[in-house]
């Protein structure tokens, strides 16, 4: 899909700790799940030696940032205490920012002190799928670390979320939800900011599938746009699979994502992502789309 004219301007920098990072041209994060039950990977990299070999492994594919989860955020998902969210991710992070010091860490929580603890030990980007709703201190942490944020879209809780699917008008009351929430951000101080609509949150299938024709709608916004697309059971569900069967259903949504204007791609498998970037760049350099 080509870009179209627009009056405004997309930010597409952000200051990481002094350095800038460039989303002119799309990145890759890599999806590295320190919880026991998360919906396709969970248990797998849940001690310090399996999330350091998981974390070479998908630098080694061309991952541009690791984003490292402890609280599981599929639907239904068990609430745990920070307690327990700090033992299972801030040592890996340590353990990370040590081993390898030229990655790009981002840190999913919804917890402010989870987030400055992280930050403390070396991550870059915190990426909050509550967007600010599940704890009153988180955007003035951002503002105050100054660090890149990944606001996400979501409804109620990952327990409740699949009840919270009505909408009159999809995409307009996203970008209500994100022009407000970007304004609290500004009043507070925080520049650096990504927009993610957050699919499969509080969201059914037909409603992920219209947001992921019209993402680039939320361009306007002005910010970034992370696509999370990997293995989702909008995926897997509509091919009548199950996540360990939905990677070639991945790739396909993650190609129209990017055609659709995604600056981020939040994905399990990296090689394949990049294979569908460089596929989508060669296709726009070809067609002279600008």
């Amino acid at each position: 899909m080509a870009d179209k004219n627009t009056v405004f301007q997309q930010k597409l920098t952000l200051n990481v700790r002094g350095t800038l990072l460039d989303l002119s041209r799309p990145k890759i994060m890599g999806i590295l799940n320190l919880t026991p039950d998360s919906f396709y990977d969970g248990g797998k990299n849940n001690n310090l030696e399996n999330a350091l070999r998981k974390t070479e492994e998908l630098l080694a594919e061309g991952a541009d940032l690791i984003d490292l989860g402890a609280y599981s955020s599929r639907p239904g998902a068990e609430h745990i205490s920070e307690e327990t969210e700090y033992e299972r991710l801030i040592p890996v992070v340590k353990a990370i920012a040590k081993e390898f010091p030229q990655a790009l860490l981002s840190v999913d929580t919804f917890r402010s002190g989870i987030a400055k603890a992280a930050i403390s030990e070396g991550a870059h980007l915190i990426n909050d799928i509550s967007g600010g709703e599940m704890d009153e201190n988180m955007f003035q942490t951002i503002a105050d670390l100054g660090v890149p944020y990944i606001l996400m879209h979501m409804r109620g809780t990952p327990k409740t979320m699949s009840t919270l699917t009505d909408y009159t008008d999809l995409l307009a009351e996203l970008s209500q939800y994100f022009t407000k929430k970007i304004k609290q951000l500004h009043d507070l101080g925080a520049k650096d900011l990504i927009i993610d609509p957050g699919f499969g949150f509080a969201k059914n299938i037909d409603q992920n599938y219209e947001l992921l024709a019209k993402l680039d709608q939320l361009k306007t916004l002005g910010y970034p746009i992370l696509a999370a697309l990997s293995r989702k059971s909008m995926i897997y569900k509509l091919l009548e699979s199950d996540a360990e069967h939905a990677l070639n259903g991945t790739t396909a949504a993650n190609t129209i994502a990017l055609m659709n204007g995604a600056n981020i791609l939040r994905v399990h498998d990296v090689s394949e992502a990049k294979e569908a970037l460089i596929i989508v760049e060669k296709l726009r350099s070809s067609s002279k789309i600008v």
